[in-house]
């Protein structure tokens, strides 16, 4: 069991079938050709995942897979959080019962007044009630999508309450500003960020990496970012210009493209999918793109 999520994980696409169920073979060898372009670890149903639009059983379902082709527990972690807490709480439960460890956790997402205060109820609660001590909570801000935000003071409260087992916070707000306030509040907590561009100065600032959702299409080029940087930051924000208009749609037209699989196309409602033409534009853009780092 790894202490926190560190390094360069996937945030892995969700590949459905005709009828959108998850593509469980597809989905498996997604995440084996990621791992297989640098990745040290991946995670299932975060926001480029889709989780909020699948079950807890299917999110279960889906990692057994993974686990039965042969990626090790502690290279995956499973999205979680519910507006219920109990759902959250049984998800996680259910995953440390296949060996998987790490979770990373939004906060309940339906009511946005909530105060910290009752942030940190809420987090304290799922933590209390898995009643594990092999878990690794990471926590997920991304105000801009969930509508709630999580404060530096929570995350350093919850730090101080549970050690180890609050282990990190993915910051996806794309402000780096925001970074910084996480670590001058909790610095022993493995911070990662959700944007690309800012890996390099993160990872220098003490950062433990990135969970990311570009790296399902241009994989060699965000491990670049950890190698070099300097060199890769320019042709990586010209391949991020590019992503304009709803991202999963976008991104999985994308990787239809590049597959030569339309299926890649198909999402869930109340996503729409993605323009099959402007994802080949995109695909053959970033692919010269990517032998510029």
């Amino acid at each position: 069991m790894t202490d926190a999520i560190r390094g360069y994980w996937a945030a892995l696409a969700t590949p459905l079938t005709p009828s959108g169920d998850v593509d469980r073979p597809a989905f498996a060898a997604h995440a084996l050709h990621l791992m297989s372009e640098g990745c040290d670890g991946v995670v299932a149903f975060g926001t480029t995942g889709e989780g909020s639009s699948f079950s807890a059983p299917e999110r279960l379902q889906a990692v057994e897979t993974l686990l039965a082709a042969g990626i090790e527990p502690h290279q995956i972690a499973l999205g979680a959080g519910f507006p219920a807490l109990p759902d959250t709480i049984a998800l996680i439960r259910a995953a440390l019962a296949l060996g998987i460890t790490h979770a990373l956790v939004l906060p309940p997402y339906f009511f946005r007044d909530v105060v910290p205060a009752g942030l940190e109820a809420a987090f304290s609660r799922v933590i209390d009630a898995v009643a594990d001590d092999r878990l690794r909570m990471t926590l997920y801000h991304i105000p801009q999508v969930s509508g709630v935000a999580i404060p530096p003071e929570t995350l350093a409260a919850l730090r101080r309450s549970y050690g180890a087992v609050l282990a990190g916070l993915k910051d996806s707000s794309g402000d780096y500003r925001q970074f910084q306030a996480f670590r001058a509040a909790a610095p022993d907590v493995a911070l990662l960020v959700g944007n690309e561009a800012d890996i390099g100065r993160a990872v220098a600032d003490g950062g433990a990496g990135t969970i990311c959702g570009m790296c399902n299409v241009v994989p060699a080029l965000v491990r670049a970012m950890f190698d070099d940087p300097a060199v890769a930051l320019a042709p990586l924000q010209t391949a991020l210009s590019y992503m304009q208009g709803p991202f999963v749609p976008l991104l999985k037209s994308i990787l239809a493209a590049q597959s030569g699989k339309d299926a890649w196309r198909i999402v869930r409602a109340p996503l729409v999918s993605g323009d099959a033409a402007e994802g080949r534009r995109i695909a053959q853009a970033l692919e010269r793109v990517a032998v510029l780092a």
